[in-house]
């Protein structure tokens, strides 16, 4: 699955438009390397975004197409 697309579907970012702009201005990495809005995801990857002057770390548990409200929170683990 593509970054802005998880980042979207697990309500990490609320639009995949946002998602896109993050990655595009280097404030989205995976695995520690800078990522793009395109670059696939899989679970285990780790995820850190930059937001502000906070930096927060995702770790992938699972991808999934299709997610409702209530299991958004199922796909990421918070690590800081």
């Amino acid at each position: 699955m593509r970054l802005d697309k998880f980042l979207k579907i697990s309500r990490i970012i609320k639009r995949r438009t946002i998602a896109n702009e993050a990655c595009d201005n280097g404030r989205v990495s995976i695995n520690g390397k800078i990522a793009k809005a395109s670059s696939e995801i899989k679970e285990g990857d780790i995820i850190e975004i930059q937001f502000g002057d906070t930096p927060k770390k995702f770790e992938v548990l699972e991808v999934k197409e299709i997610v409702g409200k209530n299991g958004s929170a199922d796909m990421y683990k918070i690590i800081e």
